[in-house]
């Protein structure tokens, strides 16, 4: 279980999730000209939790001194689980992952692609060994991460199929799983930025430079509730413009994502305790998590 909670397992298993609902609930039902078989699916699926879980083991090495501060109850590197075997499991974790990319790479007839696994590894490993401790970059480049492991099945699924006669409609669901990157990378920049609210604490005596270190926890906090209006607008302008005629569409949108949004503005205006920033950090999850499910809603509005 401590290794479990080492790799995140929650974090590990939503990136499989969404990668599978990519898959079977978007581009399978409609008849998309796709390149990953199941071996195909199975492989990337396994590159990418690798890949992440290593970065996450790499993650908590790295924030033993800050995690003793900010979640002391909470630390495993160095207490339930070695520094040593992190490190062991990080190496193993890694290995399997990119070489899980690097077979998939040739499977899909792409050996170039390989490289992407590489940068991926490459700067999860600088992130947590130097971004992290930088103005928003670190933020920045984790979140550009998270888009990517969507993202990527849009490139290995539907650009390799790409011909002159698919070509519009291979672009117009490549466009989709992108927006749905985008999607994860602006919820989970908000995300961060709240952690680092919540982690101020330990994130000084650290010595990092995170938002709310260099222009206070009061102006981060007032710049956050700002930002959380861009995903809210946007998915707003969505419903409005491209679902309103499906009701039960509208509905699971307001309920499971832009009310969630509308609540975090709120609490997050009104919030001041290390908790109430935990708090909004887990809503976010969920925001992210009740977006991703949309997912399966696509064949009855397309089809309808």
């Amino acid at each position: 279980m401590n290794i479990l909670n080492l790799i995140r397992w929650k974090n590990i298993l939503m990136i499989a999730l969404v990668q599978l609902l990519i898959k079977y609930a978007l581009l399978e039902p409609f008849g998309v000209s796709t390149r990953l078989d199941v071996l195909g699916i199975l492989l990337l699926i396994l590159a990418s939790t690798c890949i992440a879980a290593a970065g996450n083991i790499i993650n908590d090495i790295n924030d033993v001194e800050t995690d003793f501060i900010n979640k002391p109850d909470r630390i495993l590197v160095g207490h339930a689980i070695s520094e040593k075997t992190a490190y062991t499991l990080f190496i193993i974790f890694n290995l399997v992952g990119v070489g899980s990319g690097f077979y998939l790479s040739h499977h899909v007839g792409r050996a170039p692609f390989f490289i992407i696994f590489v940068l991926i590894s490459a700067l999860l490993y600088i992130y947590a060994t130097q971004l992290k401790r930088t103005l928003l970059i670190g933020n920045i480049v984790i979140s550009v991460l998270v888009g990517m492991s969507i993202l990527i099945i849009g490139v290995f699924d539907l650009l390799p199929e790409i011909t002159t006669s698919n070509r519009p409609t291979q672009i117009i669901f490549f466009k989709v799983v992108f927006d749905y990157a985008l999607f994860a990378f602006i919820i989970n920049l908000l995300r961060e930025i709240s952690k680092d609210i919540e982690d101020i604490d330990g994130d000084y005596k650290a010595g990092m430079n995170t938002l709310p270190i260099a222009i206070g926890r009061d102006r981060a906090k007032n710049i956050l509730v700002a930002l959380n209006f861009i995903p809210l607008i946007g998915i707003i302008c969505y419903v409005v413009s491209d679902l309103y005629k499906e009701i039960i569409t509208v509905c699971y949108f307001l309920i499971m994502v832009i009310g969630p949004l509308i609540y975090i503005s709120i609490k997050t205006f009104s919030a001041n305790l290390k908790d109430d920033f935990h708090h909004i950090s887990n809503m976010y999850k969920l925001v992210m998590l009740f977006g991703m499910l949309s997912l399966l809603l696509y064949k009855y509005v397309i089809l309808n």
